[in-house]
């Protein structure tokens, strides 16, 4: 099919661009930057915009800044270019993680990470790494600017706190505490399809390997990504480091974490997995992100030496 008929717009600035947006009103039309989920909208009739404002040709919106607070990301900045920053990678790691499971390399050439988020579309993987981080999402208008935290930004599915007149300038990922790892699950019919789960993690140690929080985000199970902290099911318990075991000792209690996701998370029967199914796979993912993001943690010697040293010989229990 082909689009309804609109007009369209194509900025060179920013300033340009607040002004089209106002000036076409709250009726007014459609941001276009990466355009992998609003083309095939526009050309399935889902969406019939009367204006399309194009804001391609601002090119300040194209940048990824990583610093010591966190991540940065542009309106323009590509998946592919969030997934290759070493940067980014570095402050970060959760956004690479999840950005190789967001659909096909060509996609993600052109998508945007900031375009996924205001789409808000449940079952993609980036509105889950910000809830999850507890990220904010920059929104401009004509005469100012706001920051909408993660946790007021998904309003519903496909909906967000973006009003009419404005424009997602920016999203920015925090960075973590010291001693912290992530993981990213997820599974999909097929590769690059929306999963029918998938659980992020985020699992901070203390100084003698004991998971001091623990916190995950589901999606494809809700209408907007839910976060749950699990630090009550399974914190204090000790990680062994770089995959060790030691007998007789017990590690965190993920699959208790696991129960408690499942009982508070919302999924709904559809044409490609029932509820029932669902909640299952939910668990069972989270089960794998906490236990990687945790080992990871331990594995790469992010915590002391000392302290893994005294885990090893049993001290850690005292």
């Amino acid at each position: 099919m082909k689009p309804s008929p609109f007009d369209y717009h194509a900025p060179a600035g920013l300033d340009e661009a607040l002004d089209v947006l106002a000036r076409v009103g709250p009726d007014g039309g459609k941001v276009l930057a990466g355009g992998q989920s609003l083309i095939p909208l526009l050309n399935m009739r889902l969406a019939a915009p009367a204006h399309l404002v194009d804001i391609n040709r601002v090119a300040c919106l194209d940048t990824i800044e990583a610093g010591p607070e966190g991540v940065r990301v542009g309106a323009l900045a590509r998946h592919a270019a969030v997934e290759r920053s070493r940067p980014a990678a570095a402050v970060q790691p959760l956004l690479g993680q999840a950005l190789r499971l967001v659909a096909h390399p060509v996609i993600r050439n052109r998508g945007t990470v900031v375009g996924s988020l205001v789409h808000a579309d449940p079952s993609a993987e980036m509105p889950a790494v910000l809830a999850l981080l507890g990220g904010s999402v920059r929104l401009a208008h004509r005469g100012g600017e706001r920051e909408v935290a993660a946790s007021e930004f998904f309003t519903g599915p496909m909906e967000s706190a973006a009003a009419p007149g404005e424009l997602a300038v920016s999203a920015f990922f925090p960075a973590l505490p010291p001693w912290s790892g992530t993981a990213f699950h997820e599974v999909a019919r097929r590769h690059g399809d929306y999963a029918m789960a998938g659980v992020a993690a985020v699992v901070t140690l203390d100084e003698d390997l004991r998971v001091a929080a623990a916190r995950v985000a589901c999606i494809s199970v809700g209408p907007v990504p839910m976060v749950v902290d699990v630090t009550a099911a399974c914190g204090g318990r000790p990680v062994a480091p770089a995959g060790r075991t030691v007998p007789g000792r017990s590690g965190p209690d993920w699959d208790g974490a696991a129960a408690a996701v499942r009982d508070l998370i919302e999924p709904e029967d559809d044409i490609h997995a029932t509820a029932d199914y669902r909640r299952h796979l939910t668990g069972v993912l989270a089960v794998r992100a906490l236990r990687d993001a945790a080992e990871g943690v331990a594995a790469e010697g992010v915590a002391a030496e000392g302290a893994a040293a005294a885990w090893a010989a049993g001290e850690g229990e005292r």
